[in-house]
């Protein structure tokens, strides 16, 4: 049997699945949401095939701290809900906050938004979502890259990634070295899940099948476990500008929860004792513990718990620093203090 021949009809690239014209579209569309998180130092435009950036005269001895991340699988919720705009200050979220704990600003931020089939709508709202989180965090919106890719994903789904980098001097990079027993543990309120436990969270509400339009504490349960992830950089920055040296260690409360997140900046022989009493559960952690009958020890280690940002200080700076971030927006908790740790102890425990 003879093979048959090809189509004598030519083929484009949108006969393939990707539509040239609708990422175009989508370039026109978030130009001017990129121009709003512009700084001096950025030195093109998007579209380019590189993004240009030149670091400020103002460092002595620049360290360049980078980090990159996603939104993880609160994407799947977001495709349910049909709601887009917010994922974008998660990406964003994810990684600023990574870099902060080291001291760095923020300088500029690059995105990878990938698809099966480019919907130009649900990318832009996206994007907007991004350039948003870029301003809360002070850097630019430098670069990115939207990925057609025809049968890699499923209708109506996409995935993130994201890349910061961002500087300090050299002599003011915060790496915990100098956390001492007796220091002062404060914790900084997260405005909800921020991007970590989804997959658990999902599971939760595949058992317990809730009302996602219906009230919950003043808004729908769907809002409250789509709530951007909080930004703590310009909070974070005016008390490196404001009291040098007063911050001795900084924990981005991540996948791994306060457990397995506080250890990273601790050395060995320190344990940060938490009371657990010492900040109130939010309805939205109440509510998962419940429905998924969830064991305390679980929580700490899969969630935020209502921390978001845990700030290590001595003694004498605990007021002070309480009280710019307080002035600054954020709501703060003195959690715990650090001490030595007992032979077999972990370096981090949340008394209930």
């Amino acid at each position: 049997m003879s093979a048959q021949p090809f189509s004598q009809s030519p083929l484009s690239y949108r006969d393939a699945g990707v539509d040239i014209e609708a990422g175009d579209a989508l370039v026109d569309r978030i130009k001017p949401f990129a121009k709003k998180t512009m700084r001096p130092e950025v030195l093109g435009g998007i579209g380019g095939f590189g993004a240009l950036f030149g670091l400020s005269g103002k460092y002595r001895e620049p360290v360049l701290v980078s980090g990159t991340d996603g939104v993880g699988t609160k994407l799947k919720l977001a495709f349910a809900l049909n709601k887009h705009d917010t994922v974008g200050q998660d990406l964003v979220a994810m990684s600023v906050n990574d870099i902060l704990v080291q001291g760095a600003e923020p300088l500029f931020f690059l995105d990878y938004f990938a698809c099966g089939k480019l919907d130009v709508d649900t990318a832009a709202t996206v994007v907007k979502g991004i350039a948003q989180g870029c301003e809360l965090a002070g850097c630019a919106l430098i670069g990115g890259e939207t990925a057609e890719m025809p049968g890699m994903y499923p209708a109506g789904e996409y995935d993130l990634a994201g890349f910061a980098v961002g500087a300090v001097e050299k002599s003011e990079l915060i790496d915990g070295a100098n956390i001492a027993p007796g220091d002062v543990v404060l914790g900084l309120a997260s405005s909800g899940a921020h991007s970590n436990g989804y997959s658990l969270i999902r599971r939760i509400i595949e058992v317990a099948q809730p009302e996602f339009a219906a009230d919950f504490h003043g808004r729908s349960l769907g809002d409250a476990l789509l709530a951007p992830t909080r930004i703590y950089v310009k909070p974070l920055l005016a008390v490196f500008r404001e009291l040098p040296g007063a911050v001795k260690g900084l924990a981005h409360i991540t996948g791994g929860g306060l457990t397995e997140n506080v250890p990273r900046i601790l050395a060995a022989g320190l344990v940060a004792r938490i009371d657990a009493q010492s900040w109130p559960l939010p309805p939205l952690f109440q509510w998962l513990q419940a429905a998924g009958k969830i064991e305390q020890p679980e929580m700490y280690r899969v969630f935020n718990c209502g921390i978001g940002m845990v700030v290590i200080v001595a003694e004498q700076d605990a007021e002070a620093v309480s009280a710019r971030l307080a002035q600054a927006g954020e709501t703060v908790y003195r959690i715990g203090k650090i001490d030595r740790c007992e032979e077999g102890e972990a370096q981090t425990i949340v008394k209930p």
